[in-house]
């Protein structure tokens, strides 16, 4: 069964989204991989790669304290998983950026980047699951994703 992707209709509803994500009060059930997309392209629209990389980055292992979340060597904040979506979302802006309103960007980015084992087809899962890959950014083994550029 194929879950039913929620659309944005209003840039109204992504400022909630960021504003309950800031203020650690979004409910677990809806950090979804959806709105962790959202977040991303949020930050990679309104501010520069390394400010959006630390927002990012800082947000997540935040919202996860703050929700109980613990980072384990199998849960929690993932740093190659996180930057890997990152220049994801960057690649995906610099060719839509220009082009369309945030909140189409979002509803796009999602249906084109809805699948949240797209890693799968740059890493293999062990290398993925790792430890090393949770702590750490590390190069996809089976394909490689750009742009560089964005690994600080």
């Amino acid at each position: 069964m194929i879950a039913e992707i929620a659309t944005y209709k209003t840039l109204g509803e992504i400022e909630n989204l960021i504003r309950a994500f800031k203020e650690c009060k979004l409910p677990r059930s809806k950090w979804t991989h959806q709105a962790h997309l959202t977040v991303a392209l949020w930050y990679l629209f309104y501010y520069s790669d390394i400010a959006a990389i630390h927002c990012i980055r800082t947000g997540i292992q935040r919202y996860n304290a703050a929700a109980g979340i613990a980072n384990t060597e199998i849960g929690g904040y993932h740093e190659t998983i996180t930057l890997f979506w990152i220049r994801i979302v960057s690649r995906f802006l610099d060719a839509e950026g220009a082009s369309l309103a945030i909140v189409d960007l979002a509803n796009k980015l999602i249906e084109i980047y809805g699948n949240k084992h797209l890693p799968l087809q740059y890493y293999s899962r062990d290398r993925l699951m790792s430890s090393e890959a949770r702590q750490n950014w590390l190069e996809p083994d089976l394909k490689p994703v750009s742009p560089q550029k964005l690994v600080p």
